[in-house]
């Protein structure tokens, strides 16, 4: 690991200005970027300690019935919050599904949204990775590339994003608050993160000294409890990555969904908003047969990126899996192994 500089700001302001010098990194609870450090995949000459900012740790309830969640909330207060969990539950299912309970006491919510690729080839200094290195080449292309997207992606990359939060945020229509340079500014979380095109270097569209430092879902969000849920496809059961997941919510009314979300995760280099699927659902009964059709919508533009084929008909039947758990209903227990597609309903309360 090379050496660094260590800055503790007392503000954002301060930390903001930190920050935007050349070569800083944010640093929170480090939970991914001080493994990146120790592999040598990030170098940062300066970490702008974050975690002792006033105001950034709180949860509220805004007067319009949105819910403001600072930055450096863990990920576990929020997802054992009872009231959060009955609120957003497909998001709390989709924060007990990462990682392992320790990680999750120490991650934060701002920190989850910005975590970076879990591509092989990005972590191993030693291969190509325009990512990691612009205009080094991709050596996923030819490589160990079963877990790569199906969607989104170019001859620059073919990495995915790796964050199960960030699934149902997106469905939810989530907005980010981000202080900057020139002041606070709100992104939609379906635009924060970008598409690699001919420069994977830009994961996201934040400048040098943002800072994000709150997290927003709407009022409308709460709307969609009564039928919401995190599904996740994986290799193991616990401390792994999405292979395939989805989000779904529904609101139904005489027996017709009146409104659908659906978002897919570890199908491209951010959370996928399957809009077209949306718009399928809607003003019809739910059935089998319309969730195949939306599960064809969502996939219509996929194509392998390499060895991944398969990804495309399981990303389907995921779709179609939650969209069907959905529709039966959030149960009132957070499963014992949330988001697997091989968990019973019960389990322990998550309160």
């Amino acid at each position: 690991m090379k050496q660094f500089e260590y800055v503790r700001p007392a503000t954002v302001a301060e930390a903001v200005a930190a920050a935007a010098q050349p070569g800083a990194a944010y640093l929170a609870a480090g939970t991914n970027l001080l493994d990146l450090m120790k592999c040598n995949v990030s170098r940062p000459d300066r970490l702008v300690d974050v975690t002792h900012l006033d105001g950034l740790d709180r949860t509220e309830r805004l007067a319009d019935g949105s819910l403001r969640i600072g930055a450096l909330v863990s990920n576990a207060d929020l997802a054992h919050d009872a009231e959060f969990a009955k609120t957003f539950p497909a998001v709390a299912e989709a924060l007990l599904s990462g990682a392992s309970a320790q990680l999750r006491n120490a991650a934060t919510v701002g920190g989850n949204l910005l975590q970076r690729t879990r591509c092989a080839y990005f972590y191993d200094t030693a291969s190509r990775c325009n990512k990691r290195e612009a205009a080094s080449g991709c050596d996923a292309r030819d490589g160990v590339n079963r877990s790569h997207a199906v969607l989104g992606w170019s001859e620059s990359c073919i990495a995915t994003h790796p964050s199960d939060f960030c699934v149902p945020l997106v469905a939810l229509d989530a907005v980010v608050e981000i202080e900057g340079k020139n002041g606070r500014r709100e992104v939609a979380l379906e635009a924060l993160h970008r598409l690699p095109g001919d420069t994977p270097e830009h994961e996201s569209v934040l400048e040098p000294g943002d800072l994000i430092v709150a997290l927003r879902l709407p009022a409308a969000a709460r709307g969609l409890a009564a039928h919401a849920r995190y599904l996740k496809v994986r290799e193991r059961t616990s401390y792994a990555f999405a292979i395939v997941s989805a989000a779904a919510a529904l609101r139904i009314e005489n027996d017709k969904i009146a409104e659908a979300r659906l978002a897919l995760g570890g199908v491209a280099a951010k959370p996928w908003r399957a809009r077209a699927a949306e718009d399928v659902l809607k003003g019809l009964a739910p059935t089998a047969d319309a969730f195949q059709e939306a599960a064809s919508r969502a996939l219509t533009d996929a194509m392998p990126s390499g060895d991944n084929a398969y990804k495309i008909e399981l990303a389907r039947r995921i779709v179609v899996r939650a969209l069907s758990l959905a529709a039966a209903g959030t149960p009132a227990r957070i499963p014992a192994l949330p988001a697997s597609p091989f968990a019973s309903i019960s389990g322990a309360i998550h309160a």
